[in-house]
């Protein structure tokens, strides 16, 4: 029997490749106050394949699945998120200059499996302001590489 899951304790997590092209199993550091991930779970573009035989529906088949350019992770916005993510910012060019990759996995607490994938994050400005709101951030990260679903990293 399944057993429903909660949005609570639902993380993201960084790393940069030791080996450039080899994603890292340890190491992984929490970006902290997280309250929303994306979707990545895109669904495939449909490619018409419909031909002059066809006489009352279209045809189609599978095509490439698409994220959607930088996907956008929102948080709130505090002196840890901004020491954390200026930490990224330096791990990414550092990781940059080697040919090296920063992975990113966003993984729950109660499933054995995370989903990673590589990625370039973008410097974060000053998020809008409103009265009586919280002070939240929306982070982007470009992926480069598709999503897979491994297992989850060691705890550091």
């Amino acid at each position: 029997m399944a057993i429903n899951l909660s949005t609570a304790g639902v993380s993201l997590s960084y790393a940069s490749e030791v080996t450039a092209g080899t994603r890292p199993t340890t190491g992984y550091i929490k970006v902290p106050g997280m309250k929303s991930t994306p979707d990545l779970n895109p669904a495939p573009e449909t490619i018409e394949t419909t031909t002059l035989d066809d006489m009352e529906y279209k045809t189609y088949v599978d095509g490439l699945k698409d994220m959607g350019g930088a996907l956008e992770f929102t948080a709130n916005f505090t002196e840890d998120l901004i020491d954390t993510w200026d930490t990224l910012m330096e791990a990414y060019r550092t990781a940059k200059t080697s040919n090296k990759s920063i992975w990113f996995v966003i993984q729950h607490p109660d499933l054995t499996k995370g989903v990673y994938f590589r990625g370039n994050p973008s410097s974060m400005g000053l998020p809008a302001v409103e009265v009586g709101a919280v002070l939240e951030t929306t982070l982007f990260i470009t992926p480069t590489s598709e999503p897979i679903q491994e297992a989850k990293p060691t705890a550091a």
